[in-house]
């Protein structure tokens, strides 16, 4: 059974311009690598709960980038990225939202399987500066992490991953 209480722990470093995201879920981590790197999953779950994904390109390889649309209402967000380093226990890719280009982030995540169905997910964000992560922390990031984790929970629990 799932968790539905389950929140990420989101914390900002003192000395870095960073932001690390650790998570649980009931799931293997060949799960949770799937829901990361499929483009038809992804759009399902990532993302506040009030908002649609378009994928508009998605080549999750090393090498490979990506690029999605989020809408709201008459309300339009894009972002875009490109995958560094894909393996199933690591994902590394820049991010960039395009209403903010000058912030490019690094993301390092990886999945630490911790037994009985049971995986670990860690992410660190590295921005270009204190004034881009305070921005993206300030921009709503943990509502839309909470709800799109909750809403993978969802798939996770129904089979659909």
């Amino acid at each position: 059974m799932t968790d539905t209480h389950a929140e990420a722990t989101i914390e900002a470093s003192a000395t870095l311009p960073s932001i690390t995201i650790t998570r649980d879920f009931q799931a293997t981590p060949a799960q949770l690598f799937r829901a990361h790197t499929d483009p038809e999953l992804y759009a399902r779950w990532v993302g506040p709960s009030d908002i649609d994904t378009e994928i508009v390109h998605w080549d999750a390889r090393t090498g490979g980038s990506w690029a999605y649309h989020n809408t709201r209402g008459d309300e339009r967000y894009s972002f875009h990225g490109s995958f560094h380093d894909v393996r199933e226990d690591r994902i590394v890719q820049t991010f960039t939202f395009d209403g903010w280009p000058d912030s490019v982030s690094l993301e390092t995540m990886t999945f630490e399987d911790l037994g009985d169905g049971r995986t670990r997910m860690h992410s660190t964000s590295l921005l270009d500066s204190f004034s881009s992560r305070d921005g993206m922390l300030a921009s709503g990031m943990e509502t839309g992490i909470n709800d799109g984790y909750a809403k993978l929970d969802e798939l996770l629990a129904n089979g659909e991953v």
